[in-house]
């Protein structure tokens, strides 16, 4: 199977930065996709920023200028840099890929996710 750990929230003021980090584990054969959604309370879960095949990159329309999602040493571990955090930024940020993995079969991962707040 694979695993994916997450690090980095906590709480930060308006206007300030964070930085989360994602790492896969387990065996996984070829990535297709990987990055981070989040939801906050009473909401649907949405797309923050992701790194897909060919290294095109998306952004959610909420965060683009303010957060930069990239690789970090290696296929199976990104961070994203989230720059001029709001309060509308809290939430649980999830990290997850899109993956051909050891059972042979392409397959979405997530990890347990980790809390972000913005105070005002």
């Amino acid at each position: 199977q694979v695993q994916l750990v997450e690090s980095g929230g906590g709480l930060v003021q308006d206007g300030g930065s964070l930085r989360l980090s994602c790492s896969a584990s387990g065996t996984i054969f070829q990535t297709d996709a990987m990055g981070w959604y989040r939801q906050a309370p009473g909401k649907e879960r949405e797309l923050v920023a992701r790194i897909l095949s060919r290294d095109r990159l998306e952004y959610g329309i909420s965060v683009r200028g303010r957060f930069t999602i990239s690789r970090d040493n290696g296929e199976n571990a990104i961070v994203l840099q989230m720059n001029s955090l709001t309060p509308e930024d809290t939430a649980v940020y999830y990290c997850y890929t899109y993956a051909y993995a050891g059972d042979y079969k392409w397959g979405t991962f997530w990890g347990r996710g980790t809390q972000v707040t913005v105070s005002s």
